[in-house]
């Protein structure tokens, strides 16, 4: 016999978005935990770092986007793993308990920028709009927001404009960003739309 099955519930579509800049470079992740009680030392995976802040005990994953990295030439992913076992305290201190995404990028990946140094950009601009900080010698951020509220197509062209006159936000002067993000509140999802030949035209046109 058949079972019922439920419509899903439709989403609102004229809802608060955000819109921020896609910046190409490569998705990464922090995972930080307390440990109640604590480890001991080398007890913790292999694959994490731990690292002791006010009597607490956190442990440290790093994770690229399809797999967890360490530090080594083979294991890592442009030294995002290095950096955050390097500096460990500092992103329990600035970050807290939690998973963290965001984009690593500058020297040396993918666009580069033009930059000298590589930075951490992080995707949740709610969670983080307040973040400004400097860590062996990466800065961490929030990703820029191009505009927020009412769900727009006309606000969502104009991001894209702006960013194919004026060039990056997140690096000013670099004038080849690779296009937007769109959070949508309801569905909870990110969409993409990029300045290259995948959406390329799509936009304009509606422009």
């Amino acid at each position: 016999m058949h079972e019922f099955v439920e419509w899903p519930k439709t989403r609102r579509l004229f809802r608060d978005i955000v819109v921020t800049e896609k910046i190409d470079g490569t998705n990464s992740a922090v995972h930080i935990s307390a440990v109640p009680g604590g480890v001991e030392p080398g007890a913790y995976p292999v694959e994490s770092a731990a690292v002791v802040l006010d009597g607490v005990q956190y442990v440290l994953t790093a994770q690229s986007r399809r797999r967890i990295i360490t530090p080594g030439k083979t294991t890592d992913n442009y030294g995002f793993a290095a950096w955050v076992y390097e500096n460990a305290a500092d992103l329990v201190r600035i970050l807290g308990e939690g998973t963290h995404f965001g984009e690593w990028w500058g020297r040396g990946i993918q666009r580069g920028y033009g930059l000298e140094e590589r930075r951490f950009s992080l995707f949740n601009t709610d969670r983080y709009a307040e973040m400004s900080a400097l860590l062996g010698g990466a800065e961490v951020t929030s990703v820029p927001v191009l505009y927020r509220g009412t769900f727009a197509e006309a606000a969502i062209f104009r991001a894209m404009t702006d960013l194919g006159v004026y060039g990056s936000v997140a690096a000013p002067g670099f004038m080849s960003p690779e296009g937007i993000c769109v959070y949508h509140s309801q569905t909870r999802g990110v969409f993409k739309v990029t300045l290259d030949n995948q959406d390329a035209g799509k936009w304009e046109a509606a422009a």
